[in-house]
């Protein structure tokens, strides 16, 4: 993949030049109703310890039960992720003692993951675009979560999250900057929420990321890396990167090394820290899980569930660049959730996709962005912003015209081409009136004429005391036209 970073992605050390290089595992809650070996729901926020099953709380004698669900979503998830799906694989334990930990070991999948090896394109600026491979994605349950802020003395646990279903995402080692890293992040969740096997939502937790981070001299092989556990938001990720790196090289150009160890972020104080060492890290002694079977199933399973995935981002941008002419940036920001791309479909269609585009992206997004609302809760329908554009391209308003009729559909409703004919709101086309008010213009300003004709840039001027005349509703390439000949341009 990308061996070589450009010279762009180097970090300036005091001894020279080093290259970061970042792999990501992500841990995605899967969504379903139910935990991945019990009937618990895996609803988010309930009052602590009131969605546990006896097998999450590891009741003796109980036995997990893998919920189909869970594993079509996996097989789902592969599939977007161009990935190779194993028809077989195995459930593994892997050994450790954590307080929120019932059963003193995670069911995991170690040697024999659902899904093997995938990859995905990532769009980190208009200009540039990497691959990043994905290495695995296997199943496994998350666990629950001790609470430290409820006693002076005593640590609480919670095993509402107990059990529910992860598929941890690996990827290559293939990342060479923050920007990169953030940007991979923010595709893999806009996939996710497309297949609809992730909802994403990273101040819930249910996408998370441990960042292995290490750092080289240019064409060297790899450094020792660092894993920074538990990242909780794409903003941090790349801090934490940036961070942590720094950190890297100081060591290194100070004649230190780096011991391959697990470190804590911590956004307040913009560090990473230690938590433990992999030195005296503990061998979780796996071994195949004597209470489920291998996990079996046919290709034609897969197939089944791989013909009613939606259309997923990468072929919607393709689309959308060809069936509606659109540049690549523009389709990329259209796409990145579901909801605004069929929102600006629905708004394009059978219309000028380019003004819509530009409309969806500047006018809506921006309104939206402004005010915290999601596309799902915007006051102006595709249909009435649909109409908009329609009337722009019929020439009936200008674009200037178009921007308060926009404010108006947003804070009053109604339907467009009704607002601008009960309200006068029409662009004047008739040269008549136009030849009025360009010929009184004239006849007041002798001298200005003198320089527009010296001057044809002067011509501005002119244009916008018609349109100051006309109370903004001149059809602006009218008014040009008229302009010119009046004044011999």
């Amino acid at each position: 993949m990308n061996t070589h970073a450009k010279p762009s992605k180097l970090i300036k050390g005091a001894t020279g030049d080093w290259e970061i290089v970042i792999g990501l595992e992500i841990h995605a809650q899967v969504t379903s109703k139910s935990k991945l070996f019990s009937g618990a729901s895996t609803e988010f926020g309930g009052e602590p310890n009131s969605h546990v099953s006896l097998i999450d709380a590891s009741m003796p004698g109980m036995l997990p039960v893998i919920n189909e669900e869970c594993v079509a979503q996996a097989i789902r998830t592969g599939v977007g992720l161009k990935a190779q799906i194993n028809l077989h694989s195995t459930f593994d334990r892997k050994n450790y003692f954590y307080p929120d930990l019932p059963q003193g070991y995670q069911i995991s999948q170690y040697k024999s993951p659902i899904v093997g090896e995938g990859e995905v394109i990532v769009d980190v600026s208009p200009t540039e675009q990497i691959v990043v491979g994905i290495e695995r994605l296997h199943l496994e349950q998350d666990a629950g979560k001790s609470l430290h802020d409820q006693s002076a003395t005593e640590s609480f646990v919670d095993l509402n999250r107990s059990g529910v279903a992860l598929m941890e995402i690996v990827s290559r080692p293939d990342m060479r900057s923050a920007d990169e890293a953030r940007a991979y992040v923010t595709k893999l969740r806009t996939i996710l929420r497309y297949l609809g096997t992730c909802d994403g939502n990273m101040d819930e937790g249910s996408l998370r990321a441990d960042v292995n981070v290490s750092v080289r001299r240019p064409g060297e092989g790899l450094g020792t890396r660092c894993e920074i556990k538990n990242v909780n938001s794409i903003r941090f990720i790349g801090q934490a990167i940036d961070v942590e790196a720094r950190r890297q090289i100081g060591i290194i150009e100070d004649g230190g090394k780096i011991d391959q160890e697990t470190r804590l972020f911590d956004p307040g104080k913009g560090e990473t820290r230690s938590m433990r060492s992999k030195e005296e890290a503990h061998d979780y002694r796996y071994f195949p899980d004597p209470d489920l079977l291998p996990l079996e199933f046919t290709q034609a399973y897969v197939d089944e569930l791989a013909s009613h995935l939606p259309e997923l981002p990468d072929e919607k941008k393709a689309r959308f660049m060809r069936d509606f002419g659109l540049a690549g940036y523009d389709a990329g920001v259209l796409v990145m959730e579901r909801d605004s791309a069929d929102y600006y479909e629905a708004v394009a269609k059978g219309r000028d996709a380019k003004i819509a585009a530009n409309w969806v992206i500047n006018e809506l997004f921006g309104r939206l962005n402004k005010e915290g609302l999601d596309i799902k809760a915007s006051p102006v329908s595709a249909d009435q912003l649909g109409g908009i554009v329609e009337l722009i391209g019929e020439n009936v308003i200008s674009g200037k015209i178009a921007k308060d009729l926009f404010e108006i559909v947003w804070s009053e409703g109604g339907d467009p081409r009704q607002l601008v004919e009960e309200r006068g709101m029409k662009q004047v086309t008739d040269t008549g009136a136009i030849e009025a008010a360009v010929d009184a213009i004239i006849a007041a300003n002798p001298d200005k004429v003198a320089q527009a004709q010296a001057k044809p840039t002067m011509l501005g001027w002119f244009v916008g005391q018609v349109m100051k005349e006309t109370g903004g509703k001149a059809n602006p390439q009218a008014v040009n036209d008229v302009l010119k000949q009046k004044l011999g341009i």
